[in-house]
C-alpha cells in the first residue's frame, strides 16, 4: 500500500511539472511608445534584440543582412499608427496603422511604410501593400546602442524624428504635421462665442501665425480681463520684444515681477527680470 502512494504522488508531481509554466524574460523584449504629436498621437510597438557578440549589419551578418527587407526590430513586424494625417519627407501619408520594414544598406536605408499589418515578421512582405519608401541616410553615432532602440527625438509643434539605432548606427525619419489651420479654425469659431479665447489667441498668432500685431491686441483684451495674471503679462512683454517695442516690453516685464512678487511667485520674477536683460 505505501509503495502504491509512493507511485500515485511521483505521478502527481510529473503532472504538475509538466503543466507548470515557467516565465522567462523575452531575449528581445516588446516596447510600445505612445507619443502625443500635434494635435493626435504616435503608437509604436517593436521588439529590441540585442547584440550579444554578433555582427548587426553585413552581408553575412544573422542579424541584419544587407540590401534585404528586415522587419526592423524581432519577433513580428513593427507597428506604428498615427491618429492623424502626418508627411514623411516630403510625402503625405494618411492617419492609420502601417507595418515599418527597412531594406538597410551601407549608406542609406529604404524605410517602408506598409498597409500589409498582418505581416508576423521578417518574411512575405510584398511591394504591392508598399505605401511610402524614405531613403534615410546613415548617420555614425558617437553612442553605441547594445540594444536595438527607436525613439521620437526633437520635437517640437509640428515635427519630430523616428530614429532607428543599433551599434554605431543612427538613421532618422523626419515626420511632419500642420496643426496651424486646424487651431485658427477653433479659435475663430471659439471667438465668435461668449467666453472668448484671448490669451489662447495671443499664443498662436505669435508662437504660430508670427502675426505680431494680432497677437497683441488679443494679449491686451487677456490682460484687461486679467489684471493680475503675470503669466500673461510676460507673453506681452514677449510679443513686444518681437515687434521692437523695448519700453513696451519692459514696461511689461515690470508688471509680470511686480504681480508675480505678490503672488510669490519667483521663477516668473526670474523670467521678468530674465526678459529685461534681452532688451
Amino acid at each position: 500500500m505505501k509503495n502504491i502512494l509512493i507511485i500515485a504522488f511521483a505521478f502527481l508531481m510529473l503532472s504538475i511539472s509538466a503543466n507548470a509554466q515557467v516565465k522567462m524574460p523575452a531575449p528581445s523584449p516588446t516596447q510600445t511608445i505612445i507619443q502625443d504629436f500635434g494635435l493626435g498621437q504616435i503608437e509604436l510597438t517593436y521588439s529590441r534584440p540585442g547584440i550579444k557578440g554578433r555582427p548587426v549589419f553585413g552581408d553575412n551578418s544573422e542579424l541584419v543582412p544587407l540590401g534585404k527587407p528586415w522587419r526592423t526590430g524581432a519577433n513580428a513586424a513593427t507597428k506604428i499608427h498615427f491618429s492623424d494625417n502626418v508627411t514623411i519627407g516630403n510625402t503625405p501619408l494618411d492617419s492609420g496603422t502601417y507595418v515599418i520594414y527597412t531594406v538597410p544598406n551601407k549608406t542609406k536605408w529604404d524605410v517602408v511604410f506598409s498597409k500589409g499589418t498582418a505581416y508576423p515578421g521578417s518574411e512575405g512582405f510584398k511591394e504591392s501593400d508598399d505605401v511610402l519608401h524614405y531613403k534615410a541616410p546613415v548617420n555614425i553615432s558617437k553612442e553605441r546602442f547594445e540594444t536595438f532602440t527607436m525613439q521620437f527625438s526633437n520635437l517640437k509643434n509640428e515635427s519630430c524624428e523616428l530614429h532607428l539605432r543599433w551599434a554605431n548606427t543612427d538613421v532618422f525619419v523626419p515626420i511632419k504635421t500642420n496643426i496651424k489651420e486646424r487651431i485658427r479654425q477653433q479659435l475663430e469659431t471659439a471667438l465668435q462665442g461668449d467666453k472668448k479665447p484671448y490669451y489662447p489667441a495671443a499664443n498662436f498668432y505669435f508662437e504660430y501665425d508670427k502675426n505680431y500685431k494680432k497677437a497683441l491686441e488679443y494679449i491686451n483684451n487677456a490682460t484687461a480681463e486679467n489684471p493680475k495674471a503675470y503669466y500673461m503679462f510676460l507673453q506681452k512683454a514677449k510679443i513686444q520684444k518681437a515687434m521692437g517695442d523695448k519700453a513696451g516690453a519692459k514696461a511689461s516685464a515690470l508688471k509680470t515681477i511686480e504681480l508675480a512678487k505678490k503672488a510669490k511667485n519667483a521663477d516668473y520674477v526670474n523670467f521678468g527680470n530674465k526678459l529685461i536683460q534681452q532688451l
